[in-house]
């Protein structure tokens, strides 16, 4: 049969107006038949066969001789025919009449093809291989996971006879190639990290199938784990020749040679990546001004430059000049005459390196890479991971990159296509000389002649032209900025009944603009002060004030929270300053500021509202993040007296329906909140900021921020210490407690929860002290110390009881259970996780409910009741999933694994432990190094000695760098090993 090909199916039509067009038939799979919602008894073994040889048949008649050997072969039975008469009598009656036909005296079936399971993956399956042939990756891809869907276990399980073993035969191989193609393309698009994890499991349920383990091989060796790549050939040579008495495959060993060589041409597909499908192909560049004018040297330079990415290199140019000079304009411009050359797709982004907070490139390449039709879940973490990823996602297509307002070339560096028919167009404030290969370009003013031109276009030639001195007069004020002539020609444009030599008055007052306009960022924000002179009081005002908030952008909730006002009228007043381009609209119902409007705001703000009123404007903006926040917390925890402990606000907060919707705030509002606590840190508002760092503390375990948590965390400890405040410093503590924790940065985090007990105790601040002991609890037990650990746990009991903290009771009976377990107790150990299950349930928490079961799994494993520790994990799971705890996620995938490879099923477990790699866990390298020696004892068990060895040196590598007790264990692993060697 042809790998592109499946079983052939019946290709009629139901009759128009029939009742079988109802009923859909399933084979790949147990056989089935439904009508509707209902499911209807295919009878028995021996009339199922019937079934399948009719629904397998092309939609020809069967004799009843083909019906017999189908069924039994060779040795049918003295009363066969009467019995397929039985047989088909009985189909007759329970799938309709019209369905089941006699002619000839045979039989034959009147289905369509939409109501036969194969029918309908067949198609799929033709429409996959179409769209791989065409390029198309992502349809491809989409379409064989469809196909693969359909499946449900053995196709024609447990039926009867020589014709359905054939066919069961050619299906189970049919889903086979379906499956290895679906993962080819996963390999083409950089689902590395994905693939191993299911081909890890394949190999061990299919271990003489020389493809999956060549696609295993390709797999780890991109996602960096050639040891464990040269492994899985090993392992492989050694399994052929024990069972078969062969070698591999030539592919297999061609393969192994070029990971040998370090092949470059193994980092990318061997075919040349899909062009990206119209849905996921960007085109994200701004509008170009329809009036750009001059520049036409720069014009005809950059664009010669772009159109060199057509040939073997890749272009990159960065345009460096002052802010205001018209560095973005020009570039866009010269992007959208370039497009032609780029048929693949433009991405864009503001890097806004000339703020404070300019762009992380990891975040950066997130966006890009979602862009190009990649799914979060494929994203990976470092900034390392996604650059490569992005890379390999541009490998092959035409696309240009424009980096706006770039900070320098660190930044600016893992942004880059890095392949031949791409390009990249920079815009900075400085000039990058050390961006190697770079064409740079250096952008002065314009000329007055350039400057007249731009002027006249957007005023008027007739208005212009009547009163030139004076438009010569009003583009020299403006310093030849192409931004500033924009905003002073705009005005007047609006305007009808002012003259050109109006405006140039106006320009020509030294006290608004003059001192402004010499030099530098000065000359931008002199052109800011005509639009900002422009607003009316209450526009002035919000201008001002929003400007103030550190963070990215700024919700129209935030916002009218800041100016203390209805938000139909917070709108209003955000709309307007849209309208003038002082504000942008990021998206519906979220305003960002340019970062040198930003600026420009600020000066205003110092210039025109008190400290009092600046201080009140960022403390609104807290009480609004605090309350909001510990209403979130409240509905992730109800019952936890945390929010009790925290600072009283002014500000309700938003409420919420759904902890889906209250989840959805807190990840979106991320960057904001750290943003403000950040900077409220150092100041009066430090006890709120603190407390706000406490509030969203799901923030630093959820893997996508915790770096920035961490450095606001680390931030607020500092500013504590500086202002002598003991109650704020030890709730900070408690805050960088959690941050070293989730690291595995296990000393210091004790050091942290030591000191945030010590200050806490000191001013009677009860939360911290319990928060305290369990949190050290748990560092001793990860440390091997368990009675000590015991007894900061029970303090910790204890601490919650006398607070009415049932959440922090229900949490250290979690992590005493875990205690119990390490130290032989295994029946007190399922007894307190399940006390603390049972308080968690009381209470309705969800979030760490999945803690509580985690732990019972952890304790079921260990009393080798397998069956019931992998319901308890997967239901944990399933909630640090629906809480989006990544790292949880991952952890639990860690837990499964064991649970798995406890009850000597090492495939799952390897399959579990491969996703707890590419998720991470909690814990950091120190986690890391336990999955990679569950790993290796589960591929161990599967005959795999050779991969395993790669994943044990790896856990002791890791066990080594962190000082973890787990190396001597692996050491031991690997002794018989080193000594057989």
């Amino acid at each position: 049969m042809d790998r592109d090909s499946g079983p052939r199916v019946p290709n009629q039509r139901a009759p128009l107006g029939s009742e079988n067009a109802e009923l859909y038939f399933s084979v790949l799979g147990p056989v089935r038949v439904r009508r509707g919602g209902e499911t209807l008894p295919p009878g028995s073994p021996q009339q199922r066969a019937l079934l399948v040889a009719l629904l397998l048949r092309d939609g020809r008649t069967a004799t009843a001789h083909e019906l017999i050997d189908a069924i039994w072969g060779e040795e049918p039975p003295s009363q066969a025919l009467a019995a397929v008469r039985t047989y088909a009598s009985r189909l007759r009656k329970a799938l309709d009449p019209d369905t089941l036909v006699s002619e000839s005296g045979g039989y034959a079936l009147r289905i369509g093809r939409e109501a036969l399971d194969l029918a309908v993956a067949q198609e799929l399956a033709a429409e996959a291989y179409k769209a791989n042939a065409a390029g198309d990756r992502t349809q491809a891809r989409a379409l064989l996971n469809k196909v693969l869907n359909l499946w449900d276990g053995e196709p024609l399980a447990n039926v009867p006879g020589p014709y359905a073993e054939n066919q069961r035969t050619r299906l189970v191989e049919w889903g086979l190639q379906l499956l290895e193609t679906r993962l080819d393309i996963d390999l083409e698009v950089g689902r590395h990290a994905e693939a191993v994890s299911e081909l890890t499991a394949l190999t061990a349920t299919h271990p003489l199938r020389e493809r999956l383990r060549e696609l295993l091989m390709l797999a780890l060796y991109r996602s960096g784990r050639q040891a464990e790549a040269l492994a899985v050939y090993a392992d492989t040579r050694r399994l052929l020749a024990e069972e078969l008495g062969v070698d591999p495959r030539p592919e297999l060993s061609s393969l192994q040679q070029r990971i040998l060589r370090a092949d470059a041409e193994l980092a990318r597909s061997p075919q040349e990546p899909a062009p990206a499908p119209q849905t996921t192909r960007p085109a994200q560049l701004p509008a170009t001004v329809p009036d750009f004018t001059g520049r036409t040297s720069f014009v005809q330079e950059l664009g010669g430059q772009l159109a060199t990415a057509e040939g073997s290199v890749m272009a990159v140019s960065a345009l460096a000049g002052i802010g205001g000079v018209g560095k973005t304009t020009l570039a866009v411009h010269v992007a959208h005459q370039a497009r032609k050359h780029f048929p693949d797709g433009q991405l864009y982004v503001d890097l806004q390196g000339t703020g404070n907070r300019s762009a992380e490139p990891e975040t950066v390449l997130g966006a890009f890479l979602r862009a190009l039709g990649t799914p979060d879940s494929a994203i990976p973490d470092t900034l390392d991971e996604r650059a490569a990823l992005y890379r390999s996602a541009l490998d092959g297509r035409r696309i240009l990159v424009l980096l706006d307002n770039a900070r320098d070339a660190a930044q600016v560096r893992p942004l880059l296509p890095g392949t031949a028919g791409c390009a990249a167009l920079i815009t900075s404030r400085v000039r990058m000389v050390d961006l190697a290969g770079a064409h740079l370009v250096d952008l002065d003013v314009m000329s007055p002649e350039e400057a007249l031109q731009l002027f006249t276009r957007i005023v008027g030639a007739e208005r212009v032209g009547a009163e030139r001195d004076a438009a010569l007069d009003v583009v020299a004020a403006c310093g030849f900025l192409p931004l500033a002539i924009r905003i002073a020609a705009s005005r007047l444009a609006a305007r009808r009944t002012w003259t050109v030599s109006v405006l140039a008055a106006k320009l020509a007052d030294g006290r608004r603009r003059l001192d402004e306009l010499q030099a530098g960022d000065l000359a931008v924000k002199a052109t800011f002060e005509l639009g900002y002179g422009q607003l009316e009081p209450a526009q002035a005002r919000a201008f001002r004030l929003l400007g103030l908030a550190d963070g990215p952008d700024i919700s129209l909730a935030a916002a009218a929270a800041v100016l203390e006002l209805p938000p139909h009228e917070t709108e209003d007043l955000l709309e307007a300053l849209v309208d003038t381009s002082l504000l942008e609209s990021a998206a519906p119902g979220r305003y960002r500021y340019h970062d040198l409007v930003r600026l420009y705001a600020r000066a205003c703000a110092e210039r025109d509202e008190s400290a009092a009123a600046r201080e009140a404007a960022v403390s609104h903006l807290l009480d609004f993040y605090l309350a909001t926040a510990a209403r979130v917390f409240a509905m992730e925890r109800p019952g936890d007296r945390l929010v009790v402990h925290l600072e009283p606000t002014g500000d309700a907060g938003l409420e919420f329906a759904h902890l889906d919707d209250a989840q959805d705030w807190l990840y979106a509002e991320a960057h904001c909140l750290l943003a403000c606590a950040r900077q409220a840190s150092p100041g009066p508002q430090l006890r709120r900021a603190v407390d706000l760092l406490w509030a969203v503390q799901n923030l630093a375990e959820s893997g996508a921020n915790s770096k920035v948590y961490e450095s606001v965390a680390c931030g607020a400890v500092e500013a504590a210490r500086a202002a002598g405040d003991t109650r704020t410093e030890g709730r900070a503590r408690t805050s960088m407690t959690n941050v070293h924790l989730v690291a595995g940065r296990y000393d210091e985090a004790d050091e942290e929860a030591a000191q945030a007990a010590v200050l806490a105790r000191s001013v009677n601040d009860p939360a911290p002290v319990y928060w305290s002991d369990n949190d050290r609890g748990i560092i001793a037990f990860i440390q091997g110390r368990n009675q000590e650990a015991e007894e900061h746990l029970r303090r910790a009991m204890e601490g919650s009881r006398l607070d009415g903290n049932l959440p922090g009771e229900a949490s250290a009976l979690s992590n005493l259970s875990r205690i119990h377990v390490a130290t032989g107790r295994i029946t007190q150990a399922i007894s307190l996780a399940e006390q603390g299950i049972a308080i968690y349930d009381r209470i309705g928490h969800t979030l760490r409910l999945a803690n509580a079961r985690y732990a019972l799994g952890v304790a079921l494993t260990q009393a080798g009741r397998h069956t019931d520790a992998l319901e308890q994990l997967s239901e944990a799971l399933s909630l640090f999933e629906s809480n989006r705890q990544r790292l949880w996620e991952g952890t639990a995938h860690f837990r499964i694994a064991q649970a798995h490879l406890s009850a000597r099923r090492p495939a799952r477990a390897a399959q579990h432990a491969e996703q707890a790699l590419a998720m991470g866990c909690i814990g950091g390298d120190r986690t890391r190094g336990k999955v990679l020696t569950t790993l290796g004892l589960a591929l161990d068990a599967l005959g795999q000695a050779d991969r395993a060895r790669a994943c044990w040196r790896d856990a002791l590598f890791l066990h080594e760098q962190t000082g973890a007790a787990e190396a001597e264990e692996v050491r031991t692993l690997l002794e018989p090993l080193s000594g057989a060697a």
